[in-house]
């Protein structure tokens, strides 16, 4: 069965992923496990990305289009599907320094089969994955942290209100010392998964270098075997910690054995001893949870010799990463679509975009004081984030021409433009506004008057103004009247040629007055 996106173009916020974690000094195997794509595909895009001098940093300033337009790869070729005895493979890897391109590539001399080593590469883990098999997991200090939340709960009872409400137990375990966090919350929602692993951080004093999180749809939005997707806000989570984040496979327990361990603990003696205690709030729950966490952690390992506090601080706090200087900012994100107003709905206040993006599918980041929206990997739109609802917030920019126009349209702005004109205008538009009983209703005559300035220019239209004004006319119709007459201009004088009187006797001339 074809699962959720297997043979898909690789998405680019993948690629990206690749690269920051290769930048960040992480190995191919290690890149393609929290990726969960072939090695070989972690090996060609970085290939790639350092074939054209691409950073994480540039990276990040490219749009999906631009960085697929540099960095896309065609379809793979079809492979051989000749059937192939994948278990004597399995056998043969036992051996020292046998690896899978030394198989494959002694396949494809003997003529086995014929098939790419990437696609060879996936039938084998494909067929693994059908076996039985458990591999002992070897845990390096400072390397990964497990997390989980427990199926028990403890209940917190309101005094005021008398309701019940089920805590959440969380729980963090490092895989190298089994140092265990622990704390209660009220949900398992995004919020308070992303707060649980903020204060695991700052009880541990520091950074593992990869997270793996069960299946939690609050951690991953979509838990496909191979190419798992995580939530937005996690990964910028991921991101501002520089830590890498490597889903467990659903269903598989196996892949997060530590904290599954850590949870049958904290289950047994923690949330166990406390069954019979009342808890008011979580601030006292979590105090009694901290109390008997303590006494857990200093306990004596029989298998180790020692405590998971004397392992931690052996193996696992000198291997961690130093603690961010700034503290993370929580976001969420939420897909939306540009309405015809080039408006966008959230938390029931209205937010404007550019124009050009209407009807546009568009991602939403929002945090506490800021809601951004970002279309193609690229901010176009921030505004502070607003609780007043069914209002809007728009800056001028993301009005179309037309719309900023008639926006800008007020009583000063068509006195300040017929000043321009002359004062004959201005004393026009006076009148025109005192005639009016609302300034809004003088709007539409005063644009045909600023019509009438581009048709016969403001020369005329200043003429046209004197002449009404002369005669007390207001108005759009009586201005485009006179205009049109001519009668703003003054009338011409022809000047009529003498013609000399015709001589005879009914004429007297000149002579006769003198």
């Amino acid at each position: 069965m074809r699962r959720s996106g297997q043979g898909a173009q690789l998405p680019m916020v993948k690629f990206r992923e690749i690269i920051r974690l290769h930048e960040l000094g992480y190995n191919q195997s290690e890149i393609a496990q929290s990726c969960s794509v072939a090695r070989s595909t972690v090996q060609d895009y970085i290939r790639r990305a350092t074939g054209k001098g691409l950073r994480y940093a540039e990276l990040c300033q490219l749009s999906d289009s631009e960085a697929q337009a540099q960095l896309g790869k065609g379809k793979p070729p079809s492979g051989d599907q000749r059937v192939i005895d994948f278990a004597a493979v399995h056998r043969e890897l036992q051996g020292k320094g046998v690896t899978l391109a030394l198989l494959w590539q002694e396949g494809l001399d003997q003529q086995r089969w014929n098939l790419s080593y990437g696609h060879f590469c996936r039938r084998y883990r494909h067929w693994k994955a059908q076996q039985n098999l458990s591999m002992r997991q070897l845990h390096q200090g400072g390397e990964k942290l497990f997390v989980d939340y427990c199926g028990q709960t403890v209940s917190v009872h309101d005094p005021v209100s008398g309701t019940c409400q089920s805590a959440q137990i969380f729980v963090a375990c490092l895989g190298a010392s089994n140092y265990t966090f622990a704390e209660a919350t009220p949900t398992q929602t995004l919020a308070h998964w992303i707060g649980s692993h903020e204060r695991a951080l700052a009880f541990f004093g520091g950074v593992p270098k990869a997270i793996v999180p069960d299946n939690l749809k609050s951690g991953v939005t979509d838990p496909c075997r191979y190419e798992p997707g995580v939530n937005q806000s996690y990964q910028a989570f991921a991101e501002h910690y520089q830590v890498a984040i490597l889903p467990a496979r659903s269903r598989k327990p196996r892949d997060k054995a530590k904290v599954e361990k850590a949870v049958q603990e904290i289950e047994r003696q923690i949330l166990a001893p406390l069954r019979h205690q009342r808890f008011t709030s979580f601030s006292e729950l979590n105090e009694a949870i901290r109390a008997r966490l303590e006494q857990l952690n200093h306990r004596l390992m029989k298998s180790y010799g020692c405590s998971r506090h004397d392992l931690f601080e052996q193996v696992d706090q000198p291997a961690l990463q130093p603690l961010p200087a700034r503290p993370f900012v929580f976001a969420r994100w939420k897909q939306a679509k540009v309405n015809l107003d080039y408006h966008l709905e959230v938390d029931k206040h209205y937010y404007s975009v550019p124009y050009w993006f209407v009807r546009r599918e568009v991602s939403v980041k929002i945090s506490e004081s800021l809601v951004e929206v970002f279309y193609d990997h690229r901010r176009i739109a921030v505004h502070p984030r607003s609780s007043a609802p069914y209002r809007h917030t728009t800056l001028p920019e993301h009005m179309p021409p037309e719309h900023w126009a008639y926006k800008r349209q007020s009583k000063e702005t068509f006195l300040a433009w017929a000043q321009q004109v002359g004062p004959h205008t201005h004393r026009q538009v006076t009148d025109i506004f005192a005639a009016k009983a609302h300034e809004e209703q003088a709007f539409r005559t005063l644009k045909g008057l600023q019509s009438l300035a581009t048709r016969y220019g403001p020369q005329r239209l200043e003429d046209a103004c004197r002449h009404a004004n002369t005669f007390a006319l207001v108005g759009y119709r009586r201005l485009k009247a006179i205009l049109k007459a001519r009668i703003d201009q003054p009338p011409s004088l022809v000047e009529v040629p003498q013609v000399p009187s015709a001589c005879h006797d009914n004429v007297r001339g000149a002579d006769y007055y003198q």
